[in-house]
């Protein structure tokens, strides 16, 4: 599965990256996982990912950025912020769950 992490320039999501594919993998899940900047997300959606999670410190751009994703047929969400730390796993992984039901 192919998540997508928005974040304001792509850097911080990528302390999460690692948290989020480590519990995954606990659950069986494999991920594939790209941390990108906002500017880039229009493109990016149409790159075939199956969900785009969006980080806190951009959440005032969440409603523009998940019609971007609806059009492209990707379901979108925010990042909880308890979530959005390297031992933030869990909180991530129940997150992406909910995306994918």
């Amino acid at each position: 599965m192919k998540v997508l992490f928005v974040c304001s320039g792509g850097m911080s999501s990528a302390i999460v990256v690692d948290a989020l594919k480590k519990e995954a993998k606990k659950h069986g899940v494999d991920l594939e996982v790209k941390a990108i900047g906002s500017n880039e997300v229009e493109l990016e959606l149409q790159q075939g990912w199956d969900v785009c999670m969006v980080a806190p410190q951009i959440r005032h751009r969440f409603d523009q950025i998940k019609k971007q994703a609806d059009v492209a047929g990707v379901p979108c969400g925010p990042i909880p912020p308890q979530a959005y730390t390297p031992l933030g796993g869990p909180a991530l992984f129940k997150a992406f769950s909910e995306l994918t039901k």
